[in-house]
């Protein structure tokens, strides 16, 4: 009986010490998601720059949720698909009419199995200013919150920001004029 125990104690202290080990690795590391899903977000945003690069602003926006959020690169804000697709459509019949995005990179971070954080990187060449004159291409780094319901992934927030916006100032190394 003494035997049987002391095997028994050992046996739920190695698996005690296995699960520490184990958690601690993990400790702090969101859900990774699955390929699937992984796959899924990645068409939702491909989908999302076919639409803005065919000028078609429902095509765009028909991947965000009722009441999602969106603010641009320019600071522009809008609320719920509806208002977010009336403003990528006036944006995309003036100063986008001729613009094209172009992918570099996708970043997915799950937070839980039904939300997701993406970093998307694009390109965006064609933009024209008040006058009509092309404007040099520029990087974006947009965030997106993704939200999984009833098994398909939307958008739920989305927010833009240039990249490198301005020339290294005489500040130091890296500093941007403000």
């Amino acid at each position: 009986m003494r035997r049987l125990q002391k095997w028994s104690t050992s046996l739920i202290a190695g698996a005690a010490i296995s699960f520490s080990i184990g958690c601690s690795l993990n400790a702090g590391v969101p859900s990774t998601g699955n390929l699937q899903d992984e796959a899924a977000i990645k068409r939702v945003v491909s989908e999302m720059t076919q639409g803005f690069n065919s000028h078609d602003a429902e095509a765009a926006t028909r991947m965000y949720t009722t009441d999602a959020d969106f603010v641009s690169v320019r600071g522009e804000v809008a609320k719920g698909r509806e208002e977010i697709r009336k403003g990528l459509a006036a944006i995309l019949s003036t100063r986008a009419r001729n613009a094209s995005l172009d992918t570099r990179a996708i970043t997915i971070r799950f937070i839980r199995p039904d939300v997701a954080l993406v970093h998307v990187d694009n390109e965006l060449r064609g933009l024209v200013n008040f006058e009509g004159q092309t404007l040099p291409a520029h990087r974006e780094l947009s965030l997106r919150v993704f939200v999984k319901e009833s098994g398909v992934w939307q958008v739920s927030a989305f927010q833009n920001t240039l990249t490198r916006p301005f020339e290294p100032s005489s500040m130091g190394k890296g500093a941007a004029a403000p």
